[in-house]
């Protein structure tokens, strides 16, 4: 099977969504079938780690997820995209609460609209950790750890929680077909 590998070693933002999402369209243009995902991010934007998670759900070809390092909160949507999700040994996720930040004054009007996107998205995340790691032994409790009790798992716990499958170094191949998104 041809497999193409991709590394994303950045923070989720407008640009690195943008090159991601063309990466992964040439990818699977190119006779790709199955893209394998490297992340090592701190995460980034609610709008564009939840963009492309639909977006990696929906390309034609599996996807698989690999932490290469540290996947951090928006990360975490991202790398549970994956099919099939494995982590390095000394590898981490970390869950913590959002945070923005406000430029300027606001009114009541969009400090309510804050309050109303905060809880959507912390709604939205837990959802989707919830079903993608659906069965497993210990169950995360992600509004928790969102709210203000913020959790680290090591690869032993990311595989009893179901965010992985398997704890793997995902060795590269000669000749694999590699390709990168950063900063």
């Amino acid at each position: 099977m041809a497999r193409h590998i991709i590394h994303f070693t950045g923070p989720i933002n407008s640009s690195t969504c943008g090159n991601l999402i063309a990466t992964c369209s040439k990818v699977v243009q190119q006779g790709a079938e199955i893209l394998q995902l490297n992340i090592a991010t701190m995460g980034g934007e609610c709008s564009y780690g939840f963009t492309l998670y639909n977006f990696l759900r929906a390309l034609p070809v599996p996807v698989h997820t690999h932490n290469l390092g540290t996947v951090e909160s928006m990360g975490n949507i991202l790398f549970l995209a994956g099919e099939h999700r494995t982590a390095c040994a000394h590898s981490k996720f970390l869950f913590h609460p959002f945070h923005w930040t406000l430029h300027g004054s606001v009114d009541h009007s969009r400090m309510a609209e804050y309050a109303m996107s905060l809880d959507y998205d912390l709604r939205l995340y837990a959802q989707i950790v919830a079903e993608r790691t659906e069965g497993s032994d210990e169950v995360l409790d992600i509004p928790r750890y969102l709210m203000a009790y913020p959790r680290i798992l090591g690869p032993r716990e990311a595989l009893a929680s179901g965010m992985i499958h398997a704890i793997d170094e995902m060795a590269i191949e000669t000749g694999v077909c590699q390709w990168s998104v950063h900063a």
